[in-house]
């Protein structure tokens, strides 16, 4: 986007405003404007949300219901109601654009990376998903789903106790359900405002139907586990990066990228420089009868990022990356993109072989003969060789 074109969006954006609220939607004979409710859920299915379907087409108003509709049937979406200007700072405000980074070759920190593997344990990883997936639902609009999130802070802080490098804080969200943001920073605190290494998953979960059981231990529950068992192998090992290196653990991806915007939005206005953002999402299914395999996402991501992670790929891990594609705002690496910064993402194989049949359902669980533990273990080690190469690691 340039910055003439970020101007022409702004009437774009006024135009989808509608002036009289439109007739509300009646979800059930006998209920009406928005009286409908489930104890536990603070959800108005009659709320107007903006919502961007595409980089192409101009951003429109529905209900809550009509997105839930939406994402039913497979619609990829942004939910731009609380951040309709992301992408637009850094045209506005030249001063915070983010740079165009290269990226080196791999190698250059084999010895501790593969020290860092080692630690891997996958009794760690099946304890804390067996209980990130007892919560009936992770929901971002759910109680369950802010103790869910509650009980991943209290993880990561216990995990990060020991290290006095390491912070873990909340990033509020007005929905109730809060990002996470774990940050080893570097030793010298002048290098504190160098490019951050960002490595995303989202914590969230839902059903089609968001008042239902959503256990998704593979979305995301998978990613979030090998991201965070990667995050106790570097708190173990004492590791101090030589740039800041930060593990986002995000809040209501399946709502539409609500929580990434946010937090992309944030540092986007603050001026914040991101060396690179690789996002976690579905790392543990392997389907019967193929090749075991890391999908490496190539539409609407970096070019030069993604290519790193296929050398990072072929360098530490035991099995192979293989192209695949996923579409728009297919999850939070896009809500990086969209704020002008370099991002990448990982899944499980190709998208045509993830495990699309039982996500969005009650049967997203561990007790599946295609969820492989091992595999999820693959992508922690992806984790740790692209922070390290990344962030650096100080005395390697």
């Amino acid at each position: 986007m340039h910055f003439a074109s970020a101007l022409l969006a702004l009437p774009l954006l006024a135009a989808a405003v509608p002036h009289t609220k439109p007739d509300q939607l009646t979800f059930q004979k006998g209920v009406t404007d928005g009286d409908y409710s489930v104890t536990g859920f603070s959800l108005d299915l009659n709320d107007l949300r903006l919502v961007s379907f595409g980089d192409d087409e101009p951003p429109v108003w529905i209900t809550e219901l009509e997105k839930i509709e939406a994402k039913a049937k497979g619609r990829k979406f942004m939910d731009i109601t609380e951040t309709p200007t992301l992408g637009f700072s850094s045209y506005l405000l030249p001063t915070n654009a983010n740079v165009k980074y290269s990226y080196p070759s791999p190698g250059n920190y084999s010895k501790p990376i593969k020290s860092l593997i080692k630690n891997l344990d996958i009794g760690n990883m099946k304890k804390f998903l067996s209980e990130f997936t007892s919560f009936r639902t992770r929901y971002y609009r759910s109680e369950t789903g802010q103790q869910s999130q509650q009980f991943l802070l209290r993880t990561l802080k216990e995990i990060a106790s020991s290290h006095p490098g390491v912070t873990v804080k909340e990033f509020p969200h007005s929905w109730g359900q809060n990002s996470i943001i774990a940050r080893f920073s570097p030793a010298d605190s002048v290098k504190g405002d160098a490019p951050v290494t960002i490595i995303g998953a989202h914590q969230d979960s839902a059903n089609q139907w968001p008042f239902l059981p959503a256990p998704g231990a593979d979305d995301d529950g998978s990613g979030t586990t090998s991201s965070l068992e990667a995050f106790r192998s570097l708190i173990h090992a004492n590791y101090t990066p030589s740039t800041p290196v930060e593990f986002h653990f995000y809040s209501a991806e399946e709502g539409g990228l609500l929580g990434s915007q946010a937090v992309a939005k944030s540092y986007e206005d603050k001026g914040v420089k991101v060396l690179a953002m690789l996002q976690m999402d579905m790392t543990a299914w392997v389907k019967k009868g193929t090749e075991e395999s890391v999908g490496i996402i190539h539409d609407y991501v970096d070019v030069d990022l993604t290519a790193f992670i296929v050398s990072l790929v072929k360098e530490y891990l035991a099995i192979p990356p293989v192209k695949t594609e996923c579409g728009y705002a297919c999850s939070d690496h896009a809500s990086f993109a969209k704020a002008g910064y370099q991002s990448a993402f990982a899944i499980e194989g190709t998208f045509a072989n993830s495990n699309t049949g039982n996500i969005h359902t009650s049967k997203d669980t561990v007790d599946h003969p295609e969820f492989s533990w091992t595999h999820m273990r693959e992508f922690s080690k992806l984790v740790l060789a692209f922070a390290v190469e990344l962030g650096g690691i100080v005395d390697a």
